[in-house]
């Protein structure tokens, strides 16, 4: 599907554990969402991109598996005027799987969160999760 002409600002986060490698986390990160900036800062790893097209992966897993109606679910429910947002797993997200969790407690080292802001909201949503596949 062609990516729609609509800006779009994407942030994305993923707390850093102790236990844990900041460029591992950079990694799991990397592996969902593409051509991000990335900082690390305070136990937290942030990534942002303008670019929907950082969201292809997203996109495409979303397609392959059929999960159009989960990822709608959770966009509508965490909608609030121009935002919206989901979680996903960060340790499925280290080995290049993009799953996504109703809840952070799903992902046992903490969820990378994906924060969508745009002012044509509904665009950017039936891109990445079409109503009909």
């Amino acid at each position: 599907m062609k990516n729609p002409e609509v800006a779009c600002k994407i942030e994305v986060y993923a707390a850093v554990n102790p236990s844990e490698d900041p460029d591992k986390v950079r990694h799991a990160v990397s592996n969902v969402v593409l051509n991000a900036d990335y900082e690390f800062r305070e136990g937290s790893m942030k990534a942002t991109s303008r670019d929907i097209h950082s969201l292809s992966k997203i996109q495409e897993t979303v397609r392959s598996r059929k999960a159009n109606r989960v990822y709608r679910r959770q966009m509508r429910y965490n909608t609030k005027e121009d935002t919206t947002w989901f979680y996903l797993n960060k340790q499925a997200a280290y080995v290049d799987v993009v799953a996504i969790c109703d809840e952070a407690e799903e992902s046992p080292m903490g969820p990378i969160k994906v924060i969508l802001h745009s002012k044509n909201l509904e665009k950017v949503v039936d891109w990445l999760a079409p109503e009909f596949v």
